[in-house]
């Protein structure tokens, strides 16, 4: 199956906000939305960043049928697992029939440290996040959960509101040890960009759906849209790991300081008005082997790729 969805970013609009556009996605077609789980946006500029899990219970009032993800939270220092699964079970549960994707990964510094804990290297965060998982899993049960292990303590804990089925927990990945990680303790693959480590993910027995988001900027103009995100989203021309380990938008300000709009312009994101060049790019995440395709529209302008995706780009699929 494809699938076909859009971004709620918290990073740059109101819950309120956010609400109408999940709205607008389900009218313009398409099949799912994720919502962005962050403490804070990644520049002031952006200038929000709302509670997922209160927008959750808006967006499930709001929409009828459109099937809903979080993209992705990381259950390892902000929130207890054991909340996570509570949050995360109460949501699928408003969703009621509809596919809620549990999208899980090992975080940013920049969301995470904000109760003072230590930032810790990447593989201590992948066992962090295999424990976490293992603690949810349990508390899916529905039965009473006691668990001790080296980073996490739930003591007594049972959950009484439980979705009829248990939502996948959709794993992100960037490296081979943490694709290999994601098929061992995952139902899923999340992803940023069309990355190719989903084949090593499949060739360590990954199952389930597989997720990946694309960045857009639609504008009357290339130019235009190449300004909007060189304002709105800089942070996507950092490389390595820059946004695993800044702690706080103030450092990302800076550390953009280094991008050049050319740098936009020849990155990633899908700065042309031309529904061919997005349908182009969506075919291409397709043919990596994803079957969830999701758009981020960067700016103020929703409107604008919700006319564009419903008038030329939804139709092609």
């Amino acid at each position: 199956m494809t699938a076909l969805g859009y971004t709620l970013s918290s990073e740059e609009h109101s819950p309120n906000d956010l609400l109408e556009y999940a709205a607008r996605a389900e009218a313009v077609g398409f099949d799912f939305l994720s919502i962005s789980d962050h403490y804070h946006p990644w520049t002031s500029e952006q200038g929000e960043s709302p509670f997922v899990w209160s927008t959750l219970g808006g967006v499930a009032a709001v929409t009828e049928s459109v099937d809903v993800g979080v993209g992705v939270s990381a259950p390892i220092m902000r929130m207890h697992p054991a909340i996570y699964a509570q949050a995360a079970a109460t949501a699928a549960t408003m969703f009621e029939d509809r596919e809620f994707y549990f999208g899980v990964g090992t975080g940013e510094n920049l969301n995470e440290h904000v109760l003072g804990d230590h930032w810790p290297e990447h593989e201590v965060r992948v066992e962090m996040l295999r424990e976490a998982i293992e603690v949810i899993d349990k508390l899916w049960t529905g039965e009473q959960v006691s668990h001790r292990g080296d980073h996490y303590t739930v003591e007594n804990a049972r959950l009484f509101t439980l979705p009829d089925d248990r939502p996948p927990i959709c794993v992100s990945a960037y490296g081979e040890r943490a694709a290999k990680a994601a098929a061992e303790v995952g139902d899923g693959f999340w992803s940023v960009g069309p990355q190719e480590v989903i084949e090593s993910w499949e060739e360590h027995g990954g199952d389930g759906p597989r997720l990946c988001q694309l960045q857009a900027c639609v504008a009357d103009t290339e130019a235009e849209a190449v300004s909007t995100a060189y304002e709105q989203w800089p942070n996507s021309a950092l490389t390595g790991e820059l946004s695993a380990i800044l702690p706080t938008p103030a450092h990302f300000e800076q550390a953009v300081e280094m991008v050049s709009e050319e740098d936009i312009a020849e990155g990633s994101i899908i700065t042309s008005p031309d529904p061919e060049d997005h349908i182009d790019s969506i075919q291409e995440a397709l043919d990596t082997g994803y079957d969830h395709v999701y758009v981020h529209q960067i700016g103020d302008d929703q409107e604008a790729l919700f006319e564009l995706y419903e008038e030329a780009v939804l139709p092609s699929f």
